[in-house]
């Protein structure tokens, strides 16, 4: 009598990107509902809309878009956005929403003002540029998107990659926080095999919203030099394996309450047992 072939545990996703990596170490339950589930419900943060917008404006500043025109097609981003697609917060009323679109969208002028006021220069090699890679050693592709692809300053047969942040504070710590290390590598790993050629750094900008009263500069640079990251490169691995083989095994994702941004909607997706 012939045997029948144990089943083999099918993977619920098809890759990691940094996004859904950090929204799995953060809320596994909300990662379930996004990333396996595919349910994109959860209204936006004024936060993240302001930083989506942003990304537009630059995204055509430096496909050689107008400046003013750039900055105007970001705005009409922000005004497509319905109302139930936002979190608003404690504002309830009309007039209450109203009035956060008002100054969402001044916000959003007000920093890209900043950033454009003396806009960081580079020879442009790519905008935008999305990627899904396999790497060796790692037991799922990895995906990720890159603002900017530039010819590398201190090396001319290499390229960096740039990221951009909307920020209401700079980050502490800088470039060494290990959240940096993390999305950097995963972009190292898409664009070196796109672009085929050697990766030297992953630079961020941070642009803050709110005008520093010291009159400071509004923009601040992190850079990650790819050649001195053989540690973080050791333990970025050792994560996607260990985040793999977790998500491989059958097991209850719980809520995480505490988490600031989908806290209260994981923990409403528990309470109603809408995941098995």
């Amino acid at each position: 009598m012939k045997q029948k072939k144990k089943p083999t545990n099918k993977l619920p996703i098809k890759h990691w990107s940094h996004s859904s990596l950090m929204a799995f170490l953060r809320n596994p339950l909300a990662w379930h509902k996004r990333y396996v589930e595919e349910i994109y419900d959860t209204p936006r943060t004024l936060a993240s809309i302001i930083g989506s917008a942003g990304h537009i404006a630059l995204e055509n500043f430096y496909s050689d878009i107008q400046k003013d025109i750039a900055v105007q097609m970001g705005l009409e981003y922000l005004r497509a956005i319905g109302d139930s697609d936002i979190d608003f917060g404690k504002a309830k009323t009309l007039r209450a929403k109203r009035e956060k679109r008002a100054e969402m969208e001044r916000d959003y002028l007000q920093v890209i003002s900043f950033y454009l006021a003396k806009p960081p220069k580079h020879t442009v090699l790519g905008v935008e540029v999305k990627g899904v890679v396999k790497v060796k050693e790692l037991p799922l592709p990895i995906k990720a998107i890159s603002d900017l692809v530039v010819v590398s300053r201190i090396d001319k047969n290499a390229i960096d990659i740039v990221d951009h942040k909307f920020v209401a504070s700079f980050t502490k710590g800088g470039a060494q926080k290990p959240i940096f290390a993390i999305q950097a590598i995963f972009n190292y790993y898409t664009v070196s095999v796109l672009f085929n050629k050697p990766v030297r750094r992953f630079i961020v900008y941070e642009c803050k919203k709110s005008k520093n009263a010291d009159g400071s500069k509004q923009l601040r640079r992190y850079v990650l030099d790819f050649s001195s990251l053989q540690d973080e490169f050791a333990v970025f691995h050792r994560l996607i394996k260990d985040a793999t083989a977790e998500i491989a095994r059958r097991r209850i994702y719980l809520p995480n309450p505490s988490d600031m941004f989908e806290g209260d909607n994981s923990f409403d997706i528990y309470r109603l047992g809408l995941v098995d």
